[in-house]
């Protein structure tokens, strides 16, 4: 989906200025928006994402009120460049004085990801999340630490739907687990001579191939029958017992073959701060729990971890990033190394499996909405090295340097936390406009 502007005049449609740069900026976003025919400021405004003014003129200081009428973002590109030109610096700054928020982006990227950003703000209020789970945090494996989660609170999906004009759909995990088992073997192994070669194996077993795939095949069926679903979550821990297997297989193709976001343990907050990312920034993203060196003994036992691995630089300002054994869900087009083994952890069925995966090291930011859905939470950090025990439920973890482990600590909203490969403070702050979000920063900026 592109974003789709409405490009306004204070002049006149045929000002060769205005026609100019308007011809230009559909070239220079062809593939991220949709430029719509030119309006006069004060017209009723088409089906669109944002209003987009190719030209500002002095006209601007004394249409203030019909600017701030408007109710659609501002977008201001009136560079040869697609970028503000800097003639406008001064309206802009004094529109933003009079309350008229415009998006002024100063590179072509910017512009870009502003596109991309509004075109993800009306996917959310057009589609859907879809999470399979029958009855989260009242039974199953675990009950008494995953019934203390947010996302599962009617709260959460009711401020998702209020803010970002999302809709959560609930499916039973019992039913897909059933469906998926009932899918014949030569069904899977179908399937798996169209993907042989392309994805690697450790040392799994043919039976935990196959039950990998069949969890595919049904998930691949239900996003064929409903359309608009932008995300697809399962509560694949706390009730593991509905499936033989583990949906990480599913979620890297499903990534690779439909741009399709996904959610660990169906955690509805987390799927959310990914689309957010991924789609405006186009930026690897991936889930994982965040182990803080100074959480202690609290941390290690989880994990069944003696100690943490040794670091270069004070400890308190390290984490440990691992989940289900090893890093978390990373689709292989991201991954530095990639395969696909047999399951770590006892909550999940002997036949399940885990993937074993690698972002690169160097820049790292973290991130997670904030509960009110207010503000986003992120620490610019370092991923410096990878450490695992054997044995453990860590066998393969990211080791993060941040900015600050105590402010860390205060400051972000969840154990589950974003990972996005590199830093982008200019990204993320488009992306807050876009969306009405703050963007709380952790600490200083940890760089390479």
């Amino acid at each position: 989906m592109k974003a789709r502007l409405a490009p306004l005049y204070l002049t006149a449609a045929d000002d060769p200025d205005f026609a100019a740069q308007t011809l230009r900026l559909r070239e220079l976003l062809v593939d991220v928006a949709d430029v719509l025919e030119p309006l006069p400021l004060g017209a009723e405004l088409p089906d669109a994402d944002a209003v987009l003014f190719p030209q500002l003129v002095g006209d601007a200081y004394r249409r203030v009120g019909e600017l701030r009428a408007l109710g659609l973002p501002i977008l201001v590109l009136t560079s040869e460049f697609g970028t503000m030109a800097m003639w406008d610096w001064e309206i802009i700054s004094y529109l933003r004085g009079e309350g008229v928020e415009t998006l002024a982006p100063y590179s072509l990227e910017a512009a870009r990801t502003a596109c991309c950003a509004l075109a993800a703000r009306r996917q959310l209020r057009e589609g859907r999340f879809l999470v399979y789970q029958d009855r989260p945090g009242e039974g199953g494996f675990q009950p008494g630490i995953f019934k203390r989660f947010y996302w599962w609170e009617d709260e959460c999906a009711e401020r998702m739907r209020d803010v970002f004009g999302l809709t959560i759909v609930k499916r039973s995990f019992e039913d897909l687990g059933a469906r998926a088992k009932a899918i014949p073997d030569d069904a899977a192994r179908d399937e798996w001579e169209r993907l042989r070669g392309t994805v690697p194996l450790g040392e799994i077993t043919e039976r935990a191939t196959l039950s990998a795939l069949k969890l595919y095949r049904a998930v691949r069926d239900d996003l064929d029958a409903e359309e608009g679903v932008l995300a697809a979550g399962i509560n694949c821990l706390n009730e593991s017992s509905f499936s033989d297997t583990t949906p990480c297989l599913a979620w890297n193709l499903l990534y690779r073959e439909r741009d399709l976001i996904w959610g660990c343990e169906g955690d509805t907050v987390s799927m959310l701060t990914k689309f957010l990312l991924h789609r405006s920034l186009r930026r690897p993203v991936m889930m994982s729990n965040l182990y803080p060196f100074l959480m202690g003994q609290a941390a290690l036992k989880h994990e069944r971890i003696p100690e943490f691995p040794p670091v270069d630089g004070p400890p308190e300002d390290y984490v440990l990033a691992a989940h289900c054994g090893y890093l978390g869900v990373v689709p292989q087009p991201w991954a530095t190394e990639w395969k696909l083994r047999g399951k770590v952890l006892a909550i999940v069925d002997d036949n399940a499996t885990a993937i074993d995966a690698r972002l690169p090291t160097g820049p790292l930011t973290l991130a997670k909405l904030a509960p009110t859905f207010e503000s986003l939470v992120v620490a610019e950090g370092e991923l410096t090295g990878y450490g695992g025990y054997p044995g453990s439920d860590c066998l393969n973890g990211a080791l993060i340097r941040v900015p600050d482990g105590h402010a860390l600590m205060r400051g972000l909203p969840s154990h589950h936390s974003l990972l996005m490969v590199g830093h982008d403070p200019a990204g993320l702050e488009l992306v807050g406009s876009v969306f009405g979000l703050s963007i709380d920063r952790v600490g200083e900026h940890v760089g390479v």
